[in-house]
C-alpha cells in the first residue's frame, strides 16, 4: 500500500494554508486563526469567530458553531467526547463529534468570581488556551486560563480546584506525559491576577508537574528568554518537550534587533534546555508562535513565524525552510 504522504496545515493570521510538496495555498479564507488540531480523521481550525472543522484533510471546511467565541484549544477525550477552551473563559463540550457543541457553564462563573482576565488597557477577557484531558478519565480536565491560572475539574465540570503554579496566574500551553499522565507540563508569562498592567518576570517560564498538578516545580532555571508561549511534546522521546520563548508577550520581528526569540528543547522532562537556534541554521529575527511535532522527524519540530515562514527543525538544531511568503504563522497541524 502507497504511503499517504504528510500534509502540513499552517494557521495564520490570514486563514488556512496548506502545504503539498513545495506549493502552499489557501484553504480557509478569513482572519486570525487561534487553533489547528487535528483529531482522529478530523481537523479543526479555531478562529477570533469561532469553530471550523475539515474531513478531507484541510482542503474543504465548514464551519462548527461557537460563533462569537475566540476558539483557543481543541481536545479529545478517551470515549470520544471534544473540549473547546474560548475566551472569554469559556470550556465547551461535544458528544457528536464536534457537530454541536454545549457550554460547561460553570468555568465561566468561576472566571468571572475570579476576576480572570489580562490586565491591559482596556483589560482583555481571561482565555482559556489550553486543556489536557486525563487519558484514563474523560471527565477528569485540567484547563489552563490566560490569565487565572490552572482549573482542575474531575467530574466534567460539575466542580473545580485552582491551582497557580509558582504563584503565576499566566497559563498558554499544557501538556501531560503521553504514558505517564500526572506528569504534566505548563509554560507561562507574566501577567497577574491584581489588575496590575505591570507584568512579572522572574516565575515566568516553564512549570513542571509529577502528581497531577497538586505541586509544581520550576523547570526554567537560568534560561533567558523566560515569557514562554508554544509548546509541544514528542511522544516518541521519552520526557521529550520543546517550548518557544520571547522576552516580552508583544516581541516581534519589528522590534529594533528583532524579536529575540529562542526554541529550546529537553529530553529529560525539563531537567535540562539545550538551545534549537543560532544564527545561521534559525531565522534571528522572527518571533515563533506556530510549533508542533514533525512526524516524519523523530525528536523534530515544525515552527511557525511572525514573518510568514514554516521550517523544519531537527533534533540536532538543522533548520530547513519549508514555506516562506505566507501571513504570520500561528498554529501548525499535520494531516
Amino acid at each position: 500500500m502507497r504511503r499517504r504522504l504528510m500534509r502540513i496545515l499552517a494557521g495564520t493570521s490570514r486563514g488556512v494554508f496548506k502545504l503539498d510538496e513545495q506549493d502552499a495555498s489557501r484553504v480557509l479564507e478569513g482572519g486570525r486563526i487561534i487553533e489547528l488540531a487535528t483529531i482522529g480523521e478530523r481537523v479543526f481550525a479555531g478562529t477570533g469567530d469561532g469553530l471550523h472543522v475539515s474531513d478531507d484533510r484541510g482542503n474543504t471546511w465548514s464551519f462548527a458553531g461557537l460563533g462569537g467565541r475566540e476558539v483557543w484549544q481543541v481536545r479529545g477525550a478517551s470515549d470520544g467526547t471534544l473540549y473547546a477552551g474560548t475566551a472569554p473563559s469559556g470550556l465547551y463540550k461535544s458528544t457528536d463529534n464536534g457537530d454541536s457543541w454545549v457550554e460547561v457553564t460553570t468555568l465561566g462563573a468561576l472566571a468571572r468570581d475570579g476576576g480572570w482576565g489580562i490586565p491591559l488597557e482596556p483589560p482583555i477577557p481571561g482565555r482559556a488556551r489550553a486543556l489536557v484531558v486525563d487519558s484514563r478519565n474523560p471527565v477528569h480536565l485540567w484547563v489552563g486560563v490566560e490569565v487565572g491560572g490552572i482549573a482542575e475539574t474531575r467530574d466534567g465540570g460539575e466542580s473545580w480546584e485552582v491551582g497557580l503554579p509558582g504563584g503565576n496566574p499566566d497559563l498558554h500551553m499544557m501538556f501531560a506525559h503521553p504514558e505517564q499522565p500526572d506528569v504534566l507540563y505548563a509554560s507561562t508569562g507574566y501577567g497577574r491576577l491584581d489588575g496590575v498592567a505591570e507584568m512579572v518576570e522572574p516565575n515566568a517560564g516553564v512549570f513542571r508537574s509529577d502528581n497531577g498538578g497538586r505541586d509544581w516545580t520550576y523547570a526554567w532555571r537560568g534560561i533567558t528568554p523566560r515569557y514562554s508561549r508554544p509548546m509541544c511534546v514528542d511522544p516518541r522521546v521519552p520526557f521529550g518537550l520543546t517550548v518557544a520563548s520571547a522576552p516580552t508577550a508583544f516581541s516581534s520581528y519589528r522590534d529594533g534587533t528583532g524579536a529575540g526569540a529562542m526554541l529550546f528543547r529537553s529530553t529529560d522532562g525539563g531537567e535540562s534546555w539545550r538551545s534549537l537556534c543560532d544564527q545561521d541554521h534559525s531565522p534571528s529575527r522572527a518571533n515563533f508562535h506556530g510549533l508542533a511535532v514533525d512526524p516524519e522527524n523523530r525528536g523534530g519540530v515544525l515552527v511557525g513565524t511572525d514573518t510568514g515562514e514554516l521550517w523544519r527543525v531537527s533534533d540536532d538544531a538543522q533548520w530547513q525552510p519549508r514555506a516562506s511568503g505566507l501571513p504570520a504563522v500561528l498554529a501548525i497541524t499535520t494531516a
